[in-house]
């Protein structure tokens, strides 16, 4: 009789108990990124997040928490890539075969393909691996499949998996470069690219959300110095005056951040909150309002520097564990001038015409943070933002109201997709007749080519940002 619990493929049992905690692994960073992998998948972790701690709750350090975090980001960012490259060497479709192996195989190809690690001693290491996580039965059929795939290179794989640029070129890049279908179609038209063409640029921002980002800091302002970071061993950011960049280490471990002087937060994060602070106004400008503030990186930002202007920042979240996020985020910022309340902007407590300044970075689908969170793009599909787009028109009309005659605004996410940026903002300027756009890029001098029309757009791939998108509008 087959043993069908030991088979590769997917099994329907159910009612098994959890297994024994294994013992301590040899090979700390493999298991430590197949563990991280499983998470992603199964739990809809992030591993920006889980990466971290998991290294930490472990003790693993140096070279192999290096490996281990190349493994994991490499292994999620070519995800796709080695799916269609495995898919060629399973007896059937990659789709049957079961959850707990294909990180396995997933970290095996990226090991082979796009690593220096040489083959056998990565064919060796994964299965051994496998033997610990997935039994003796599937880790051989683990080492078939490895050995298969190291039996050509990446550029060879590619030649036979992916379709010809010159008859699909939508297809093309989702297999070479990772990413689905609808999404290398929704960056071309945000980029402004015919689909029907090369798609040269897209291929750039592409390769961009493949490369390892740079971990950005943010120095709040009143309570931190960018030169507070570089004691730390940042260096000074090029675009924010607020930024550092840490090329190594763990950010949490630095004394700025544990005493909640400093954050992580990208650069295009910093200036787009910053845009808003600088936009001239007539009347008084003492009433700030953040609409979502989770978990609070702009509103830490934001905070000092309505302090420094005699102002204060209402920062406004609908969840409460987020909402306790921006209370850490902005406790103790200066002269104590913001607070953190839970509350659904939808549904504002606050009276109409209360505020002079008013941030909406709305909920969206993240895809201007690919970089960071690779596992976004597979779980992420083309009605996704569909489906966020009542909530960012319903939350940019609040904004408005929320706002005095001459007050500003800022819509804000962190996505270039036109149904979240331009369409939405659009839509609701057609609506109302107490509204006008105003140019984004003359705030944001820091940065060349960022303008799109009159709204601001961040690129990996121009900028060296995650792709936040930018659109100031006066209320009269």
């Amino acid at each position: 009789m087959t043993d069908r619990s030991s088979s590769p493929y997917r099994s329907t049992r159910r009612g098994r108990g959890r297994p024994a905690t294994p013992p301590v692994p040899k090979d700390l960073a493999r298991r430590v990124a197949y563990d991280v992998l499983r998470a992603v998948e199964t739990r809809d972790a992030y591993a920006n997040l889980l990466l971290p701690a998991t290294l930490r709750e472990r003790g693993v350090a140096g070279r192999d928490a290096a490996l281990a975090t190349e493994l994991t980001y490499g292994t999620l960012r070519r995800q796709g890539t080695y799916d269609a490259i495995l898919n060629s060497c399973v007896d059937r479709s990659i789709r049957s075969v079961d959850p707990e192996v294909l990180p396995v195989l997933r970290l095996g190809a990226h090991q082979l393909l796009s690593t220096k690690i040489p083959p056998h001693a990565a064919v060796s290491a994964t299965i051994d691996l496998a033997r610990k996580v997935i039994g003796h039965h599937r880790s051989r059929f683990a080492n078939a499949v490895l050995r298969k795939v190291s039996a050509r290179d990446l550029d060879a794989w590619l030649a036979i998996v992916a379709p010809a640029r010159s008859a699909d070129a939508l297809g093309h890049l989702a297999v070479v470069h990772s990413h689905p279908r609808w999404i290398v179609g929704a960056l071309a038209e945000a980029l402004g690219e015919d689909l029907s063409g090369e798609l040269a640029e897209t291929e750039r921002l592409l390769a961009a959300h493949n490369e390892r980002p740079l971990v950005t800091l943010v120095a709040k302002p009143g309570r931190a110095s960018v030169a507070d970071l570089v004691e730390e061993g940042a260096q000074a950011g090029r675009l924010s005056p607020y930024a550092a960049y840490l090329t190594e280490g763990d950010p949490g471990l630095l004394r700025p951040i544990q005493q909640g002087r400093a954050a992580v937060q990208d650069e295009a994060s910093q200036l787009v909150a910053l845009a808003l602070t600088r936009v001239p106004l007539t009347g008084p400008d003492a009433r700030w309002l953040d609409m979502c503030a989770g978990p609070g990186g702009k509103a830490g930002l934001l905070g000092g520097l309505a302090g420094q202007r005699d102002a204060r920042l209402l920062a406004a979240e609908v969840q409460p564990a987020r909402a306790g996020l921006v209370a850490r985020a902005v406790h103790r910022s200066v002269r104590d001038a913001a607070r953190a309340v839970v509350a659904d902007s939808t549904r504002p407590a606050w009276r109409d015409g209360a505020f002079d300044r008013v941030l909406v970075d709305a909920p969206c689908t993240g895809l201007g943070a690919l970089r960071r969170r690779p596992e976004s793009r597979w779980r992420r599909t083309p009605t996704t933002a569909a489906g966020l787009a009542p909530l960012q028109h319903d939350l940019l009309n609040r904004a408005l109201d929320a706002a005095r005659s001459g007050g500003v605004v800022g819509y804000v996410t962190c996505s270039p997709h036109l149904a979240e940026t331009r369409d939405i903002v659009e839509a609701v300027l057609a609506e109302r007749t107490d509204a006008e756009l105003i140019e984004a890029a003359p705030y944001l001098d820091e940065v060349a080519d960022v303008a799109a029309g009159p709204f601001a757009q961040f690129w990996p791939h121009r900028h060296g940002t995650d792709a936040m998108f930018l659109a100031l509008v006066r209320k009269h």
